[in-house]
């Protein structure tokens, strides 16, 4: 694939006012969600709702590409039509997550650095034979007493950058994701600093393993205290750091950032993406999107709770979050109206 067709892809995936779907779960984070609501931890149970998801009407008209788990862009609907067929008939662009998740980081307590770059090469290859157009690799880095060491930011920072050398290479879109955990009763001023380090080493690495920015997007998280910081800043605060902290460190060659909602409730991590948009977006270099997924799924799974007889209603609920998003793109979704209900 040349350049300027990962360059077309990039751009496509952050084009107008649509965002990314994060349907990547792993079969054992898919089963923890499950069984809270009592739904049968089974593969025909998880077929079935991504069958749901995937096949939800209107989904294309808010939602550019999916990143999907292995086992799912293995899968097929009750009718036996592909997952991969099926998005790219509804006009969303098929990706998958490559890698093998976050291991314990040797001689660095609590802190982990993730795997999967042995036989990436080869899995690329497959992945895009089967018809995948990008790819997602997630880092994690955890806040703490004293962490995250410069050790922690740095292996996975190299990760990051050999695993979107090799997707390029592929003809794969790479989406680079360094998240700075929301758990802890970290400052949102900590936040800040943490993720501007971790960027900047992103970016550094990047550039030494010959990464073109314009065939790449960025999925970081958004700069926000910790879930049990007794501090909680208002939406425009969220977003007056988070925009600060990616003026400092991303290029503007990068077409697109797609925030992860890494745990934020459905209507906060619209809101605060609708507040970066409607106070920044026309002095930016880079489109501000989303890629969010229990901010968009979990409605959606709590309407179907397993129940054939709930698909309706569930991919009503999915598409009306989506569409919540993109007005928050555009900057005009409205919080008030998008409350939940009481009770």
């Amino acid at each position: 694939m040349t350049a300027q067709a990962l360059i077309d892809t990039a751009q496509a995936l952050v084009a107008g006012d649509k965002g990314l779907l994060a349907m990547d779960e792993s079969n054992a984070t898919c089963h923890k969600r499950f069984a809270k609501l009592n739904i049968p931890q089974t593969e025909e149970a998880r077929r079935s709702w991504r069958e749901l998801i995937v096949t939800a009407p209107g989904l294309g008209a808010c939602i550019s590409g999916a990143i999907l788990f292995d086992e799912t862009i293995r899968q097929r609907t009750s009718a036996g039509a592909s997952f991969v067929s099926v998005l790219e008939g509804a006009g969303i662009i098929p990706g998958i997550k490559v890698d093998t998740g976050a291991k314990p980081l040797a001689g660095h307590p609590g802190e982990t650095v993730t795997e999967g770059l042995d036989g990436l090469r080869e899995r690329l290859a497959e992945y895009a034979g089967m018809g995948a157009r990008f790819a997602k690799w997630r880092g994690v880095i955890t806040p703490g007493p004293g962490l995250p060491s410069r050790a922690c930011i740095e292996v996975n920072a190299h990760a990051l950058a050999r695993y979107a050398a090799l997707c390029q290479e592929a003809g794969l879109v790479p989406i680079v994701e360094p998240e700075v955990l929301m758990e802890g009763d970290h400052f949102l001023a900590r936040c800040a600093e943490i993720t501007e380090e971790t960027l900047h080493a992103v970016f550094v690495q990047l550039r030494l393993q010959g990464v073109l920015l314009e065939g790449m997007l960025l999925k970081p998280n958004m700069v926000l205290p910790g879930q049990a910081c007794p501090i909680q800043e208002s939406v425009d605060e969220v977003a007056d750091a988070t925009v600060s902290c990616l003026l400092r460190t991303v290029p503007a060659a990068v077409p697109g950032i797609a925030f992860l909602s890494g745990g934020q409730s459905a209507e906060l991590a619209s809101a605060r993406l609708n507040a970066m948009n409607a106070r920044f977006a026309s002095r930016l270099p880079w489109a501000l999107a989303f890629s969010y997924s229990r901010a968009v799924q979990q409605p959606a799974l709590d309407a179907w709770k397993g129940d054939a007889a709930n698909v309706g209603s569930a991919q009503k609920a999915l598409v009306h979050r989506a569409r919540c998003n993109q007005a928050a793109r555009r900057g005009d979704y409205d919080a008030l109206a998008d409350a939940p209900k009481p009770g």
